[in-house]
């Protein structure tokens, strides 16, 4: 293969059927803005790929062997961790609310999780890549739906009830910040930032679920529905 052009983003695909890994290679390609440097059949393939070309950013199937389980995502977290300008998108068959509360209950920072039939959606599957190569998240819209489609039924509105620092908080979580880091970054103390996200937590309908499920699915809620004006 020849060098990339110069502006043109550099992926490692991880997927492991032949056909589908090879025509989201030639997709991707042929858009001009993207170089696949490794297309892989296995997580370890993943892995090595990834320590040898270091690429913008990383597309890969959550299932692959050797148990086709939740290996993408435990490829994921080892890729974010040791490579933190390195993006992932993970992609899924099915909207499963498990997946993406294991894949962002580290942060949302640089991940992606959409649903498979983006491969054919070109411009999506290109802005989730610019997005976590830059250090953003993207969550599948269909995804998000299951995740909180309980607090749409109960208000037209999520986020309406919520105050204006509660909302900052929730923003600054929606990062992928810890209690302590937005206490820093908001100048509060880690109790008063304690108090605000336990508020937004009952608010929100969330007061009884897990600690992880709890913050996982404030912040999709936030990106969902974006910040809305305080009360």
């Amino acid at each position: 293969m020849s060098e990339p052009m110069s502006g043109r983003m550099r992926v490692v695909i991880a997927e492991d059927h032949y056909l589908v890994r090879e025509g989201t290679r030639r997709l991707l390609e042929d858009t001009g803005e993207v170089v696949v440097v490794a297309a892989v059949g296995t997580a370890d393939e993943l892995l090595d790929a990834v320590h040898r070309f270091r690429p913008d950013a990383v597309i890969a199937d959550i299932r692959m062997p050797p148990d086709h389980h939740t290996e993408g995502i435990t490829a994921a977290h080892a890729i974010r961790a040791a490579h933190p300008g390195i993006g992932v998108v993970v992609l899924s068959q099915h909207a499963n609310e498990q997946y993406a509360f294991a894949l962002f209950q580290h942060g949302t920072d640089g991940l992606a999780y959409l649903l498979k039939e983006r491969i054919g959606e070109l411009e999506e599957l290109l802005r989730a890549l610019r997005e976590v190569a830059a250090g953003r998240s993207v969550i599948d819209p269909r995804i998000v739906e299951v995740l909180v489609g309980s607090l749409t039924r109960t208000t037209d509105a999520p986020l309406s009830q919520l105050t204006r620092r509660e909302l900052d908080v929730l923003r600054h979580m929606a990062q992928g910040k810890n209690n302590r880091s937005i206490a820093e970054s908001l100048s509060l103390s880690e109790s008063t930032i304690e108090k605000h996200v336990n508020s937004t937590f009952a608010k929100l309908g969330l007061a009884e679920e897990t600690q992880l499920h709890r913050r996982v699915t404030a912040v999709l809620t936030y990106l969902r529905y974006g910040p809305e004006p305080a009360p």
